[in-house]
């Protein structure tokens, strides 16, 4: 009988026989699945309420610290360019960083080690963005770009650790909806954003309402408006203190422990206890799998296995990120220029912060949050693959046709363009914007998953950072000819996300191990996508 390690096939099968992974994907879905969706999720929640909330509050801090009565006196504050640029985009740069700083350190250190600290960081910098080291404009925006770099720095750090650990908990049969459902988590995140400053702003006006802002420049930017601002900052805390106790309850990852760690018996006794099941410790196949795996992020053995689907889930979430957080950004400027609130003028500050909000709340609800359950009940269903390109496909239709006929939507049929306006959310959400969250954490090997999510996600940010300092200032004045260019813009950029999908393949089905070639086997690089 001839040995096992003689035969490449008979090695690759006793390494993808590890007691441990076999248990990881054949498991049940039980209720230990459920909770990591919910307390990984908790985190996304967070992340999307802290960055999209200051969509709802940017107009509001221009007519309390930038309102000019001598130069500009019939028109409502507003934020200069550069200030708006950087209150709304300095926490993307915060993002990227720790995106990269994180995933490094996930790979280096364990997905759990520094997880909870990304929870402490953003609740800290949530609290401390509502504070101001001073009364000047420069003070407030200063302190407030200051902290929303950190915060946005504890926001980056959730995207590969969460993604990791989930893909890296769950079953073969349903990681991609696990996944996906954990990112969903960051519609509701958008969807509360527009409840909470809608609710608190309501609450407001019934005790500080007053009188448009043509009626009476001063008078309608209520004073308290000041503190309004920052209960909305300081209550994206909240749920991230809520759930610190629970993510530092959960174990390592098995994988991770296993063959990255090389500890068989900690791996075995974790997820044993997990899974409520007995599970091997098999420390010798362990070893030979850990020692199979050595090659690191920066070799030729890497970029030749795992390169072509590197610069994939890079590409695509750069190209898709410039058109989602454009959409999202600009959201305060677009509303009005579609007559879905009214004109600044015509309102108060809290009014329209209200207004806005509303809006805001509204399209989240009917066309962003749909989008990403969606794709929780179809990604096994259909495929990572088809449902990424059918995405990048729609939005780039729906922006197309607004950017062509803008002028006749927005005077002649503006619920259309509501309509069309949310579609590209839904297909942002039921497309692209959860499929690249999903793919890089499921199309790498376990020693370096962490760093290529984060690699793919900063990449992401690198395109946010775009959209919010380049294409969004297109529609900062309502200029219908600047908007009308942006949304071609986008469009263009979406068809290049289309086509950059075929880049890389489909997952669904498959072992970790199976898809990154860790098992001996041949990865999919090499093969052309389903």
């Amino acid at each position: 009988m001839r040995k096992k390690e003689s035969s490449p096939q008979s090695s690759s099968t006793k390494m993808s026989n590890l007691a441990v992974l076999h248990a990881l994907d054949s498991a049940k879905t039980q209720w230990y699945h459920v909770t990591a969706i919910v307390i990984a999720g908790m985190g996304f929640f967070t992340d999307a309420y802290d960055l999209f909330c200051i969509t709802t509050i940017s107009k509001l801090l221009g007519r309390l610290y930038y309102y000019d009565p001598v130069s500009n006196p019939e028109k409502p504050g507003k934020l200069p360019h550069n200030v708006n640029n950087a209150v709304v985009g300095v926490a993307l740069f915060g993002t990227l960083s720790g995106q990269l700083v994180f995933g490094w350190l996930g790979d280096k250190l364990g997905r759990k080690r520094v997880y909870g600290f990304t929870l402490v960081l953003m609740a800290a910098c949530a609290i401390c963005s509502g504070l101001s080291f001073g009364y000047s404009s420069k003070a407030v925006i200063g302190t407030l770009c200051f902290f929303r770099f950190w915060l946005g720095f504890g926001i980056g750090g959730d995207y590969p650790l969460s993604a990791t650990i989930m893909s890296e908990y769950a079953n073969k049969r349903t990681r991609g909806a696990f996944i996906a459902a954990v990112f969903a988590m960051q519609g509701t995140g958008i969807i509360f954003a527009g409840l909470v400053s809608m609710i608190i702003s309501k609450l407001f006006l019934l005790k500080y309402e007053t009188v448009a802002f043509q009626d009476n420049h001063v008078l309608s930017t209520q004073p308290e408006a000041d503190f309004m601002w920052r209960i909305v900052l300081m209550l994206g805390a909240l749920p991230a203190l809520l759930t610190y106790y629970w993510r530092m309850k959960m174990p390592e990852t098995g994988r991770y422990t296993a063959l990255i760690e090389g500890n068989a018996k900690q791996a075995a006794a974790d997820m044993g206890r997990v899974l409520d099941i007995d599970i091997q410790e098999e420390p010798d196949k362990v070893a030979d799998f850990k020692a199979s795996n050595e090659y690191s992020l920066w070799s030729r053995e890497f970029f030749k296995r795992h390169g072509r689907h590197l610069i994939g889930t890079m590409s695509t979430w750069f190209l898709l990120d410039i058109a989602f957080y454009s959409q999202n950004l600009t959201q305060k400027d677009i509303f009005p220029a579609m007559n879905l609130v009214h004109k600044d003028y015509e309102v108060s500050a809290l009014r329209e912060v209200f207004e806005t909000s509303r809006a805001m709340f509204v399209v989240a609800l009917l066309g962003t949050f749909p989008g990403y359950w969606f794709t929780v009940f179809f990604i096994e269903r259909i495929g990572r693959f088809v449902i990424q390109l059918v995405g990048f496909f729609m939005m780039s239709v729906f922006m197309l046709i607004i950017g062509i006929k803008y002028e006749y939507l927005k005077d002649h049929n503006k619920w259309l363009f509501a309509v069309m306006y949310g579609l590209t959310f839904f297909f942002a959400n039921f497309g692209p914007n959860s499929t690249t969250f999903v793919l890089p954490a499921e199309l790498f090997p376990t020693r370096v998953r962490s760093t290529c999510h984060a690699m793919s996600a900063a990449s992401g940010k690198a395109g946010a950072v775009i959209g919010s300092f380049v294409v969004a200032t297109y529609t900062l004045d309502g200029d219908a000819d600047k908007i009308r260019t942006a949304m071609i813009i986008m469009s263009c950029t979406n068809l290049l996300g289309f086509f950059c999908t075929f880049l890389v393949t489909e997952t669904k089905g498959r072992s970790l191990e199976e898809i990154s070639g860790e098992d001996g086997g041949n990865n999919e690089t090499s093969k052309s996508s389903k």
